[in-house]
């Protein structure tokens, strides 16, 4: 082992123990990390990536176990360790952040107590453990460091609770730092700021870096080399730079192809998504790996196993990586044809002045105030703004789970909506459904898919028992779920099969509007490009309506018409899709499109929009952007809330003092 390497991994063999049978999950990794390095490690879910960090820290659950090979961390065999040797290179050398970061803090004690424990363990008294902890809260950039370690855990923002996980895992200073998803499910801006963070302090600390994600726009943006893992081996590696312009392996050929490029839309054509499924664990295979879904597989892919090559300046596992780039395309182009959006008719739904207050026992907040908006037959809205600008609120009141104040109305093809979802006509039910973004707390888990599916039929469709099979069928069709798949459980069933589900059962009575809320946030872009292809496909076909609200603004631009910006419960820009993307922009739109990270165009740390969004409780005066403005003008965006006010384009508004013609001009995100 070379002794510039902070992490070597060899041949290693990883298995679950499930009903007495082994399941492999990595079949021979080999991967390295140099001194300072950050290596990005890609692939869809269930490829090993988790499994591969989990064994790195030596975490594996209590049916893991490594079968064969090896992991050295530094001149250290992890898996070689004794109990207290092992205790001290996690304490001083091996740190790592988990995707969920509320599951790394323990929701019953403050944070000061559990950054603190970890200065106390190595000797520092209680008045010290504080100080070092407040101190490294201020070096994650969270300002009101001594307000933070009051709190407990769910008083703080995602963006902030990921921020205080990283700071714990960094108190000791680590030379490798392991990062399971760290940004998944953050909002751009609050992802940006976690991205600058992990830069700066590599740069400061020098260490190496494992860095998990299945968003490739990130890993080009943080990563010096990347490794491409696939049913638990590495497939292709090299520099990002050189394997994102000429991938030499037809599996990362299909992942990029699955990103919804800038510029394009969904009246361009479908997104290409990769055919199939992954292998499940512990499948036996022969051949190469990727051979039952590659569309350049022949009788030689499918018999042996391809070598480990180098092709250019990276590494392949293909026999024919010099004609990867020319993988056949999965998913056909074309689409049925696109209805345009009538304007001149009336629309779908009107919310007319609609406002939304949480009273609590000691204070009431206002999440929503005074938002109006309208939604055509056939059109996608898109929502967006970051967390706590009331997104979700406002997806919650438009299907009946949660009551606008006295004062709005939601409308429903011109006849009044009742607020609450049990006090609305059946048909009226049935037109409006949602799609969350976790489908688990939306899915009866000890129910089959088909009954699930069923009992949404006979609810929503009013399909005798006698049609719900036919209808089934066809709905599990529509949504690409195949028969075989219906008979099993949602825990059986994968995040994009799961997602799926959902989608079918908002479909159930073939609704005229479907809320998405973060419906493709955290699925890999494998399953994501296909979901897209599917609610594109579902609407051309049945002139349906979506409210898609998400943080991301590439999946945005491609399937909305217009987009909508919320920023503390306030509309500040609403307006097509291609206006809000080229301007005049909004400052706050200007600072979410600044921090979209883009395989094409890296983002430097000047383009991040400084500080987190106020709290609802206490809402700033006059323009409620103005503490974090790039370009507030001076004492009137303090005093006085602009109005909206119309651009150029018909259906463009802008809430903002700024004339529109300096708007349009050049953007400067401090």
């Amino acid at each position: 082992m070379s002794d510039t390497d902070a992490l070597r991994i060899e041949q290693l063999q990883v298995a679950y123990r499930v009903r007495g049978a082994d399941l492999n999950v990595l079949r021979g990794l080999e991967l390295r990390i140099g001194r300072g390095e950050t290596y990005g490690l890609v692939g869809e879910s269930g490829c090993g990536k988790s499994t591969a960090a989990l064994a790195v820290v030596r975490y594996l659950p209590q049916n893991g176990r490594v079968v064969g090979g090896r992991i050295r961390v530094g001149e250290q065999d992890v898996w070689g360790l004794g109990r207290e040797e092992l205790r001290q290179l996690r304490a001083h050398t091996l740190a790592m952040v988990y995707q969920d970061p509320g599951r790394a803090l323990n929701p019953s004690l403050r944070i000061g107590a559990q950054i603190a424990e970890i200065f106390r363990a190595r000797g520092l008294s209680s008045r010290d453990a504080w100080t070092k902890s407040a101190a490294l809260l201020e070096r994650v950039r969270i300002g009101d460091a001594t307000s933070v370690l009051e709190r407990y855990p769910h008083e703080l923002s995602g963006g902030m609770q990921q921020r205080v996980v990283i700071a714990m895992a960094l108190a000791n200073d680590p030379a490798l730092l392991v990062l399971d998803e760290p940004t998944t499910g953050l909002d751009a801006t609050v992802e940006a700021e976690i991205l600058d963070l992990i830069r700066q302090l590599r740069r400061e600390r020098a260490a190496a870096i494992l860095f998990i994600t299945h968003d490739l726009a990130v890993i080009a943006e943080m990563c010096d080399r990347v490794g491409v893992l696939y049913a638990g081996k590495l497939i292709e590696e090299g520099s990002t730079s050189e394997l994102f312009r000429q991938p030499r392996h037809p599996y990362t050929v299909g992942l990029l192809r699955c990103l919804p490029r800038p510029g394009t839309r969904k009246d361009h054509g479908r997104i290409d998504s990769i055919g199939g499924f992954p292998p499940s664990p512990g499948e036996e295979l022969t051949g190469c790996l990727f051979a039952p879904r590659c569309g350049l597989a022949d009788a030689r892919c499918r018999a042996l196993d391809p070598p480990w090559q180098q092709v250019d300046a990276h590494w392949s596992r293909c026999h024919y990586a010099e004609r990867a780039h020319s993988l056949p395309r999965t998913t056909p182009d074309s689409l049925p044809s696109l209805v345009p959006v009538d304007r001149e008719r009336p629309p779908l739904l009107k919310i007319l002045g609609v406002s939304k207050t949480y009273r609590g026992m000691r204070q009431s907040i206002r999440v929503l105030e005074n938002v109006s908006l309208a939604l055509w037959p056939g059109e996608t809205l898109g929502l967006v703004g970051e967390s706590g600008s009331g997104k979700t609120t406002l997806a919650r009141v438009l299907v009946g789970l949660a009551t606008a104040d006295a004062g709005g109305a939601l409308e429903l093809d011109g006849e009044p909506l009742a607020g609450m979802s049990s006090a609305r006509q059946p048909e009226q039910r049935q037109a409006l459904q949602i799609v969350f973004q976790n489908p688990d707390s939306a899915l009866n888990r000890s129910r089959r898919v088909r009954r699930l599916i069923g009992r949404a039929l006979a609810r929503l469709g009013g399909y005798a028992r006698t049609q719900r099979r036919a209808r089934l069928l066809e709905l599990a069709h529509a949504v690409r779920l195949p028969e075989p798949f219906l008979e099993l459980r949602p825990s059986q069933l994968s995040g994009g099969l799961k997602q799926r589900v959902a989608i079918a059962l908002a479909f159930a009575g073939n609704p005229r509007l479907v809320v998405c809320d973060e419906a493709t946030s955290a699925l890999d872009v494998s399953v994501q490009a296909a979901i897209l292809n599917l609610l594109t496909e579902l609407q051309r076909t049945r002139g349906v309506s979506y409210l898609f609200i998400s943080h991301d603004l590439a999946s945005v631009r491609y399937l909305a018409d217009r987009i909508a910006v919320l920023y503390l419960g306030r509309l500040m820009e609403i307006g097509p899709v291609e206006r809000i993307f080229e301007g005049p922009h909004h400052p706050y739109t200007a600072a979410l499109i600044a921090a979209m990270p883009d395989l094409e165009r890296p983002i430097t740390p000047s383009a991040r929009l400084a500080g987190e969004i106020p709290s609802a409780i206490r809402v700033p005066s006059g323009c409620v952007f103005h503490p974090r403005c790039p370009r507030k003008l001076g004492t009137i965006c303090e005093r006085e809330e602009p109005p909206l006010r119309h651009g150029a384009d018909s259906g463009h508004e802008i809430r903002c003092h700024i004339p529109l013609e300096e708007l349009a001009g050049p953007v400067r995100i401090r």
